[in-house]
């Protein structure tokens, strides 16, 4: 433990140039020391980096190591813990250390804004990372001899990582990750919502899922027709309904022919009266009302044809906010770089994707596209090696699921306007298979035990 005065004067510390706040340090120490259990409140915010006094970090490390061990947090232990870690720990150092911790018990403005306070002190660490960074981004420009586009992919990668909060400091210790999950699983305890992930809207899958985890893949495949982007928008259009910000790549069809989906399923108008214009006063009355409530979505599509991942990851950094992201098909995107080989294209695009999805916290729905597998067995329900191109796909997806509709293949079936949703990989729970309700007239699916009719 270093004396009192190199807490403030020390003079490797240029507090005119480098970015950071004494006051705000101390505020968030103190509030801890005068109210243990408010350290909860930021433990996922903080990590012992974000501190820019060395001593800070040293205080800070020994609150977490106090709250991992479950043991109380007061001057008393706090002491002990910090001056035992001390290589040489005398009188003279416990009373230097308590010296401080009365001063920074005495410092606290209130304790009940330790989140303001931390919240300061996290956007000066930020700021220095970004100087860093920025550094880091001058020296590729003079020194890197790949190409611009891939400095500015790669400087563009830096940036929006920082703004995730992904930009660590080397190693992080596995004690502060620690601290933050345990939090995290305190806070799902009492709001047991928030563990669920994004919901889909249909409570068997979400049963199955537990919700769209962040940084998933999820992978819907179906052969052509069946209904793999009807699903996706209703998925998109839930989430939507939930106050949830959802990005669509439509590859194949317009963004118009995407919205006047929306409109079909929402407003149980039949999509072949909008296309032929056979409307009816009621028919303009549900489309208008279904309309509105469309518009008041955070829902953003791009239609851009034969986009990249790269294209999208730009124009998915454009976003403030974002929950989920919904690509149409996989097998229509294209690599930055073609080598002829459609299997290792594919097998690069999805690994990419995952990547995208694990960047930007958010889950990633694309949908792919079947070989024609299923219509050479008696049992036509698709597997993982039906997936088109596959490459890597089933390995890079965290869910895989297909859909399958047996009125696809035959008119006289006893399942009508039914639909399995066939879960073939599935990192976080079971297998099996789901059944929903299908209106293809609507582009509808539904839970097969909701009240459902026509209005």
């Amino acid at each position: 433990m270093t004396t009192h005065s190199n807490f403030i004067e020390n003079s490797d510390y240029d507090i005119k140039r480098i970015p950071y706040s004494l006051e705000a340090e101390m505020s968030v120490l103190g509030a801890i020391l005068i109210s243990p259990d408010v350290y909860e409140e930021i433990a996922e915010m903080l990590s012992a980096d974000d501190f820019y006094l060395p001593n800070h970090r040293d205080i800070y490390d020994s609150i977490i190591n106090l709250y991992l061990k479950s043991r109380s947090i007061d001057l008393v232990t706090l002491l002990d813990n910090l001056v035992s870690k001390s290589p040489h720990p005398d009188d003279s150092a416990r009373n230097t250390a308590k010296e401080y911790f009365m001063r920074l018990s005495d410092n606290v403005p209130v304790v009940g804004n330790i989140k303001e306070y931390a919240g300061i002190v996290k956007e000066k660490s930020l700021r220095r990372k970004l100087i860093g960074i920025s550094n880091d981004i001058v020296k590729m420009a003079y020194e890197d001899p790949s190409g611009s586009d891939i400095i500015i992919d790669r400087a563009e990668q830096l940036i929006f990582a920082l703004n995730q909060g992904a930009i660590k400091q080397d190693f992080v210790h596995v004690k502060h990750i620690m601290a933050g999950v345990f939090a995290g699983i305190h806070s799902m305890e009492s709001d047991r919502d928030a563990a669920k992930g994004i919901a889909s809207g249909f409570s068997g899958i979400d049963r199955t899922l537990v919700g769209m985890s962040s940084g998933d893949l999820i992978v819907i495949g179906a052969r052509p027709g069946v209904g793999k982007t009807a699903f996706a928008l209703n998925v998109a259009m839930n989430a939507a309904a939930k106050k949830k910000t959802i990005a669509i790549f439509e590859l194949e069809m317009t963004k118009e022919e995407i919205v006047t989906r929306f409109l079909t399923s929402e407003s149980f108008v039949d999509n072949y009266k909008l296309r032929t214009g056979m409307l009816t006063a009621a028919d303009w009355s549900k489309l208008t009302e279904a309309g509105s409530r469309i518009s008041e979505c955070a829902i953003y599509i791009d239609d851009t044809p034969s986009m990249t991942v790269t294209g999208m990851k730009a124009k998915l950094r454009q976003l403030k906010k974002l929950d989920l992201v919904i690509i149409d098909h996989l097998q229509l995107m294209q690599t930055d770089r073609g080598n002829g080989n459609r299997v290792q294209e594919i097998s690069d695009i999805s690994k990419n994707l995952k990547i995208l999805a694990k960047e930007l916290g958010v889950p990633v729905i694309t949908c792919a596209q079947l070989s024609r597998g299923p219509e050479s067995r008696d049992n036509k329900r698709p597997m993982l090696s039906d997936l088109r191109e596959s490459g890597s796909i089933e390995q890079d997806a965290d869910v895989v699921m297909f859909l399958y509709r047996d009125d696809y293949y035959k008119e006289s079936v006893e399942k009508h306007n039914r639909a399995e949703i066939i879960f073939s990989k599935n990192r976080h729970g079971s297998l099996g298979t789901v059944e929903v309700g299908f209106e293809k007239k609507f582009g509808r699916f539904y839970d097969i035990d909701e009240v459902h009719k026509e209005t």
